[in-house]
């Protein structure tokens, strides 16, 4: 863990570049994801067999590839009442948060008598990338397939590791309606999605986190399929003061630190004997965290305390344009308000990051490495296309075509230029 001081000379290089250090995708890992790519292409679903065999230590078959619907039933069932409850409560939060985010279609006359508008309609077909290996992610079945759901996406084709597959992950795949599950993880489950492996018919669009090696090939695939994002490690800044619970705090920067030894755990406080108290806390919870390992490593190496007036929280907060931001504080707002760049924004102390993860109701795809510039979190505009329309009757082209023919000509087009002239009898 590093500790930072605003006041300190040289922070503002230093600081930003202790946050980016994380960021890249090492070669090594493009060169292997470039042929995994044109082997499944190539190849189709013999490739895919090999790869389970070779990285998953799976004997796939086309027999076993899909998962059948009696092992999802059968799996939903296994999953504890208890969990199974909270799937379908969080189930019904997004789907109710992503529905009211759904767009009007719209139909207007302009001054010039021009018939404009859009139209949107849901995507054909999306796959989704559901990790395996370090734990089950049911949050991440229900923040991908959900929203799909809810915009009228034809077909969702999910794709998992594989191996045996939790009983959770099969209850929120029942929970979101989706019964097309295929055993394939990696590189190789974006290939079979982007290009078709089989009986695996190809998407129109990727979404869901993954290792470096999804992620790299997600990159690759783009133009072919359409992406959600390129997923880094996890990320949250806690914005505190001293009046702020450190035992809560610590436990807020563990949630993300436990994802991942590269995830970043960043605290800004005014309050230096406070921070004090919350570096202890961390130690002690890492203690008892089963997941202390990667937690541990990665408050060691990318964990950073800053001490800074809160008054310029709002502008670190945008310097690093973080997956997740808490404000832990007096009077949130008058902070969070100034913040531009932020995947997610919690307001108050009893709005930990954990409630986002899982059934606050917005989603918890979020852009991370400083993506929250220009970037916002999955949400149901990922599922939906935008069609223009133009109608012009003879009055409204004769107002458009005087225009039109001098933007192509001075373009050089001069089939465009006819294209209008044309209807004015000005040559054929």
């Amino acid at each position: 863990m590093r500790r930072f001081r605003f006041s300190d000379p040289g922070f503002d290089t230093v600081f930003p570049a202790f946050v980016a250090e994380r960021r890249g995708t090492p070669e090594e890992v493009d060169a292997i994801v470039r042929d995994v790519l044109a082997a499944v292409r190539a190849e189709g679903v013999a490739a895919l067999i090999r790869y389970a065999r070779e990285f998953d230590r799976f004997e796939l078959t086309e027999a076993n590839l899909r998962v059948p619907a009696e092992e999802i039933e059968a799996g939903a069932a296994d999953c504890p009442a208890e969990v199974r409850d909270a799937i379908a409560f969080a189930a019904r939060r997004i789907r109710a948060y992503h529905e009211r985010q759904r767009p009007a279609d719209q139909r207007f006359t302009d001054e010039a008598g021009v018939e404009l508008g859009w139209r949107w309609t849901p995507l054909d077909a999306v796959g989704i990338y559901v990790p395996g290996g370090r734990a089950a992610y049911p949050s991440t079945v229900l923040m991908n397939a959900v929203p799909a759901a809810a915009a009228g996406v034809g077909r969702i084709a999910m794709v998992t590791p594989p191996g045996r597959l939790q009983p959770a992950v099969l209850a929120a795949a029942k929970e979101a309606g989706v019964t097309e599950i295929w055993r394939v993880g990696g590189a190789q489950a974006v290939a079979a999605l982007a290009y078709g492996a089989g009986p695996i018919l190809p998407v129109d669009k990727i979404v869901g986190p993954g290792n470096a090696f999804v992620t790299a090939a997600k990159r690759r695939v783009y133009g072919t399929v359409g992406i959600d994002a390129l997923a880094g490690p996890s990320e949250i800044v806690v914005v505190a003061d001293g009046l702020s619970n450190p035992e809560w705090i610590a436990a807020d920067l563990l949630s993300q630190a436990e994802h991942d030894p590269a995830a970043q755990s960043i605290l800004i406080t005014d309050d230096e004997a406070f921070a004090a108290r919350v570096e202890a806390a961390v130690e002690t919870q890492l203690g008892a965290l089963a997941t202390g390992e990667d937690a541990r490593a990665s408050w060691r190496d990318h964990g950073a305390v800053v001490i800074a007036p809160l008054n310029e929280a709002p502008g670190l907060v945008d310097l690093i344009a973080p997956e997740h931001v808490e404000f832990a504080t007096e009077a949130p707002e008058r902070l969070a308000d100034r913040v531009r760049h932020a995947g997610a924004i919690f307001l108050g102390r009893h709005a930990p990051e954990a409630v986002g993860d899982y059934v606050a109701g917005s989603n918890h795809v979020l852009p991370t490495s400083r993506a929250a510039r220009f970037s916002s979190g999955l949400s149901l505009f990922d599922f939906l296309k935008r069609t223009s329309i133009i109608r012009c009757d003879e009055a409204a082209f004769a107002a458009l075509a005087p225009a039109t023919i001098a933007l192509a000509e001075a373009e050089g087009l001069p089939a465009h230029a006819r294209s209008a002239a044309i209807r004015m009898g000005q040559g054929a």
